[in-house]
């Protein structure tokens, strides 16, 4: 398996997974070294034989060290979308391209509302700056089609991806523990989840699933997301309770936006009803399927 990304949040995860199901695992890195390859190096060799291939890689959109400003908004585009064209050119062109293609986007194509629910065959157009950076991440991933008769093309959703050692947690459970956790906006917002082992599995399963090459469709989405429909309000309160700790500091929608800028606060303050009917459909088992088991291992309580 060809991994970018690897050494990230998820990466390490997915890495750790493959590993155990008797995978070999290389991470295409910026830095070579044990089990790596470098970009230098798929650009001038190519990709190597491998059985799967994930593109996990893009600046993190919740930096809070990053100001939100044109500089940071054109690294996210980049970041994104020019790893993953370079991989869909690598793998169009290899003598032997893998037998599967995962890239992993972002829930944030389908637009935020209260009511609307959104399977994997729901239609969406971009409506705002998010949305636009996922049509053009998505479209940089598709393959000839003369490749694609053999390799599977996947595509999976991410909600907020929770865990122990990064993601959205990392940033949420400080103020939590000082008691000054509370609802974002409204709290009313759904809020898309998962727990990062059931992403790792997630795109695992995908990778591990036989080929059809005779009814191979277009890009496979999966909704990388638990089946469990919460919202902010649920998530906020669960925490505090198995934290033991208040959560009665809302933050206003206007003190987000002014905080971290409004086309990046909407992952925050507004949100989707995510269902993961395909995933659910091709057979994967949740670790977590519900927020009480998923905090419960993230707190280890």
């Amino acid at each position: 398996m060809r991994i970018r990304g690897g050494s990230g949040f998820v990466g390490r995860e997915l890495t750790h997974l493959l590993r155990s199901k008797g995978h070999e695992v290389t991470v295409i890195s910026r830095q070579p070294g044990p089990g790596k390859i470098t970009w230098s190096d798929l650009k001038s060799k190519g990709l190597p034989p491998c059985e799967g291939a994930v593109n996990l890689s893009g600046e993190n959109l919740m930096n809070p060290l990053r100001w939100w400003n044109e500089s940071y908004k054109k690294d996210l585009f980049s970041s994104r979308i020019d790893t993953t064209k370079a991989l869909s050119e690598a793998i169009a062109a290899a003598a032997c391209p893998p037998h599967c293609w995962v890239l992993v986007s972002g829930v944030a194509c389908y637009k935020p509302s209260l009511t609307a629910e959104y399977t994997e065959d729901s239609e969406w157009t971009p409506f705002d700056f998010l949305s636009k950076l996922v049509k053009e991440w998505e479209a940089a991933a598709l393959l000839p089609q003369s490749v694609a008769k053999t390799t599977r093309q996947v595509i999976v959703r991410p909600g907020a991806v929770l865990g122990r050692d990064g993601g959205a947690m990392k940033q949420m459970l400080l103020p939590f523990w000082l008691g000054l956790g509370g609802t974002l906006g409204s709290g009313r917002q759904p809020f898309p989840w998962i727990h990062v082992s059931d992403l790792a599995g997630i795109i695992a399963h995908a990778l591990e699933a036989p080929v059809d090459s005779a009814a191979l469709p277009p890009p496979q989405v999966y909704n990388g997301v638990a089946p469990a429909l919460n919202t902010n309000y649920e998530f906020t309160k669960e925490l505090g309770r198995l934290m033991r700790r208040p959560t009665i500091f809302p933050v206003p929608a206007f003190a987000m936006n002014a905080l971290i800028g409004s086309e990046r606060a909407v992952i925050l303050t507004e949100g989707q009803r995510v269902v993961p009917q395909r995933t659910l459909e091709s057979g994967f088992q949740y670790q977590y399927p519900d927020l009480t088991s998923a905090l419960k291992q993230i707190l280890g309580s």
